[in-house]
């Protein structure tokens, strides 16, 4: 009989889907180095947050066919090595989902009505209604920033309490905001015409610190702020300078920055704030939903049958994985490029497969480039199960071709996306070692290496431009790793390819346009 180890407390209901097929220990709070000393016995291993799962325990873990994190996330787990060794790596996606949308709205009428203060006063014998006069949501307008799965039910449910909704989502397409009743705006003017706003976006690059002074400057003096996403998103300390000095009306956070809170200027704050200590998907419904979904997962895999919610490559035998995997790369890294260079609202995307890539199993290959075509806007949130998902959802096209006559390579890889900021197209192949090389640029041939920060210009064939804009980098201090042009005929349209050290700044972008000759310039960060 099979066993799985579970090392992080489990809702009992879990236990009993797992003891149907496999001899289930529970073993809490193991030490990483006794983890490791008795993973080798063990067919599944289950957690939640607490279990770091490193590359060490993976390697360990000899029997091992699937790991199940009980939540949303997987960051406490080595997904690359669990891939290396073809082990299934699951959660549960939308186990949550219900939860966290309804304390988004839990949050809003608590801060709308002054419910903590009012509780806390009454409790200590007052009887003070005129203090606690509140407002109603009713015809106000609700500014929703991200339809995902959260943001899309709040949606709802606002709508139906008679909400007026915005909605700012720059992968989801105008179809879909519709279907949900929300105007797609863009960002400036959700701040400037809501009357409370709620965050339902992953924390990245982009989207640190995206509620700042400025954009509170933006906002109603009657505006009031839900996040019960992720800490980050908010300059607390903006936040807190803002409510003190009546710039906004109120805010209500169940994430920070740092967690646990601490000490922070917020909690100095009166009844225009609500806080609350990451309760989004503390309900016992949820705690129950997570359980049985990954208990499942585990089941069925241990039967032999595929996971719904592997966040690697599910079904795959780790011979095939084996045998795609410099593919799968080669097809996400340049869904990644391409996604980038069309711009944030992708339209379609066509996939073609060519020499003897038209021949292989095709999925795979179109699930990893959708995977990397998101990744820029999802980060963890897409992976090899949910990336067909998410593209439908966000009214992606998706179009495969196959041309099997042999070209330059012997199988290559071309993805077009139609986005934003127009139709780009970039064409990649595998070296004899399998290393990935860029093999043209909108149909300009080029033969260059990914990079993880590149700068990209469409410019007209002429002397000094290279130099000149060799010249303008290292005026500020850009450093140039490799640099490639790409031409079709003589004194004609060209492109240039820089693989530069660092990200490069919107102000030195700009200032590249400005070169005689540049057309166009695009940064990419893979």
């Amino acid at each position: 009989m099979p066993k799985v180890l579970v090392s992080d407390p489990i809702d009992q209901v879990g236990i009993d889907i797992l003891s149907q097929v496999a001899q289930v220990d529970i073993k809490t709070g193991l030490p990483p180095e006794q983890l490791v000393q008795i993973i080798p016995e063990y067919d599944a291993l289950m957690i939640r947050s607490g279990t770091r799962v490193t590359a060490d325990v993976i390697d360990a873990g000899k029997n091992l066919k699937i790991i199940g994190r009980a939540g949303v996330g997987v960051d406490n787990v080595d997904v690359t090595a669990a891939t290396r060794r073809g082990i299934v790596v699951v959660n549960s996606p939308e186990g949550n989902t219900i939860a966290a949308a309804e304390h988004t709205l839990a949050m809003m009428m608590s801060l709308s009505r002054y419910i903590p203060d009012a509780n806390q006063s009454t409790k200590s014998g007052k009887w003070d209604r005129k203090s606690y006069t509140g407002n109603e949501v009713y015809n106000k307008t609700l500014g929703v920033v991200g339809l995902g799965k959260i943001g899309a039910h709040v949606a709802t449910v606002a709508r139906a309490m008679g909400m007026k909704l915005l909605a700012y989502d720059p992968f989801v397409s105008v179809e879909r905001a519709e279907q949900l009743n929300c105007r797609l705006v863009e960002l400036d003017m959700l701040f400037q015409e809501s009357d409370y706003i709620t965050l339902h976006i992953p924390k990245t690059p982009e989207t640190a610190n995206l509620i700042n002074a400025a954009a509170i400057a933006r906002m109603k003096p009657t505006t009031r702020i839900i996040n019960c996403a992720r800490g980050g998103i908010i300059d607390e300390a903006a936040l807190a300078a803002a409510l003190q000095e009546g710039k906004i009306a109120g805010a209500a956070l169940d994430v920070f920055g740092s967690e646990p809170l601490g000490e922070s200027p917020l909690t100095a704050l009166g009844k225009e704030i609500v806080l609350t200590p990451h309760l989004g998907a503390s309900t016992e419904e949820a705690q129950v939903n997570v359980a049985v979904d990954v208990a499942e997962q585990i089941r069925d895999v241990l039967l032999g049958l595929p996971a719904r919610s592997a966040v690697n490559i599910p079904g795959l035998r780790p011979d095939l994985l084996e045998q795609l995997k410099p593919y799968l790369q080669l097809a996400e890294t340049l869904g990644n490029l391409v996604g980038q260079l069309a711009g944030g609202r992708i339209e379609s995307l066509n996939i073609g497969l060519q020499g003897e890539l038209a021949t292989n199993q095709s999925q795979p290959i179109v699930i990893a480039a959708l995977k990397g075509l998101l990744s820029h806007a999802l980060q963890e949130r897409v992976n090899y199960v949910n990336a067909s998902i998410e593209a439908k959802e966000r009214g992606i096209r998706v179009i495969e071709t196959r041309d099997a006559s042999v070209r330059d390579y012997a199988g290559s890889l071309q993805l077009t996306a139609k986005g934003s900021l127009g139709e780009h197209s970039v064409t990649g192949a595998l070296l004899g070692d399998n290393e990935i090389r860029i093999t043209s640029l909108n149909d300009f041939p080029i033969n260059v290496p990914p990079n993880r920060h590149m700068l990209f210009t469409l410019h007209r064939d002429m002397p000094g431009i290279i130099g000149s804009i060799g010249s303008l980098l290292g005026g500020f201090n850009v450093n140039i790793a490799s640099m490639q042009v790409g031409r079709k005929i003589v004194r004609g349209d060209a492109v240039m390819v820089l693989s530069i050290d660092d990200p490069l700044p919107d102000n030195i972008l700009e200032e590249v346009k400005k070169v005689s000759g540049i057309r166009d310039a695009y940064t990419v960060t893979l």
